[in-house]
């Protein structure tokens, strides 16, 4: 006897749907909350010496299911969303828990189920910090840009080409002092102080990033084969693109970071041409600046960069060669498999304190 069942993910609740294939007997119900010690009480009544298989989606909370089913010997097959989506037909259907896990669960008894890559625990540690590192970026610059905005907004003079963080902390003391507002100094001075907050948490983390990426093999191979690619990309390319039989070529490496070009839009309202944006964000950032060393001329692939850059401008020359790096990482990866999160010596990494 074996079970086959699919299982739908919420922040309240988890809905499953379940089947015994030889008795045909149907299993529906809710684990509330949608908890780690919830899970494990229910998983509990599974004898796992049958065959018991569990489909989900690989939505947010997936990574603690796949984890509790795996401590008690459950199969997890992971779906993509989008695909799992397109599945149902275009006949509208009344959409609802019970009817998702219920598909779920039919996909994968009849192996129609689009399964996703399940990356090892360690891998989805890269992941988590990539992504902290992205989002301390991304609000460093906001709250570069609230200052630009201000100081604009009350006329002072101009930051210059250097702007805040790259500019004279003296120049821009002098500017808030003499030229601003109270109110304005009070803004200025308040991002600039979280700024800097934020400036010791993107150290720490670069240097945790970095020292991890030296010690992962398929990190340094990529390093060492690709012009432009530093520990954090490669990383970060190891993270996502890395793992046996993640891709049969390099063109769907291409389309998983999200690079590859739209033909249409669904809604026939977004002009073809654009990029389709899909997947790692952080991945896409980090491949953009590593193609952009490119553009100097001592660069082995200046060549390229620069007929391109001729032709359109710097910018879709950029994302050509963030092309050209993927599918070169792809085949160098597809040759370790899972030998490329192979740690290479000791590697201690320091502690992240959150302050």
């Amino acid at each position: 006897m074996s079970i086959v069942g699919g299982l739908d993910i919420h922040r309240n609740q988890l809905t499953f749907d379940y089947v015994e294939t030889e008795t045909g007997k149907q299993e529906r119900g809710r684990i509330a909350p949608a908890d780690r010690e919830r899970l494990a009480g229910w998983l509990t009544r599974f004898d796992t010496s049958v065959a018991v298989a569990f489909a989900l989606e690989g939505c947010t909370g997936w990574r603690y299911v796949v984890d509790e089913m795996r401590k008690v010997g459950v199969q997890a097959h992971l779906a993509e969303p989008a695909d799992t989506a397109a599945l149902r037909g275009p006949k509208r259907r009344a959409k609802t828990d019970k009817a998702d896990a219920k598909h779920l669960r039919e996909l994968l008894d009849a192996g129609r189920l689009p399964e996703c890559y399940i990356p090892p625990e360690q891998v989805l540690e890269w992941r988590a910090v990539l992504e902290l590192y992205s989002d301390l970026r991304v609000e460093h610059t906001g709250w570069a840009q609230r200052v630009h905005a201000t100081c604009f907004h009350q006329g002072t003079t101009s930051l210059g080409v250097a702007g805040v963080v790259r500019g004279s902390r003296a120049r821009l003391d002098h500017i808030v002092e003499e030229q601003l507002s109270p109110m304005g100094r009070l803004q200025v001075n308040t991002a600039l102080s979280v700024m800097e907050v934020l400036d010791e948490h993107l150290d720490r983390l670069r240097r945790r990033i970095v020292a991890t990426a030296r010690h992962v093999a398929g990190a340094r191979a990529l390093t060492e084969a690709i012009y432009g690619v530093g520990p954090m990309t490669s990383l970060a390319l190891v993270a996502w693109l890395g793992g046996a039989n993640r891709f049969s070529s390099s063109r769907k490496a291409v389309r998983f970071v999200g690079l590859d070009i739209t033909v249409r839009s669904s809604d026939s309202k977004r002009s073809p041409g654009r990029l389709s944006r899909q997947g790692p964000q952080v991945l896409r950032w980090l491949l953009f600046e590593a193609a952009k060393p490119s553009a100097r001329d001592r660069a082995p692939t200046h060549a390229y960069y620069d007929s391109v850059r001729q032709r359109y401008d710097g910018n879709r020359a950029a994302l050509s060669q963030a092309r050209r790096i993927v599918r070169q990482a792809a085949h160098i990866l597809t040759g370790l498999g899972d030998g490329a999160f192979t740690i290479i010596g000791t590697h201690q990494p320091s502690t992240v304190v959150a302050r």
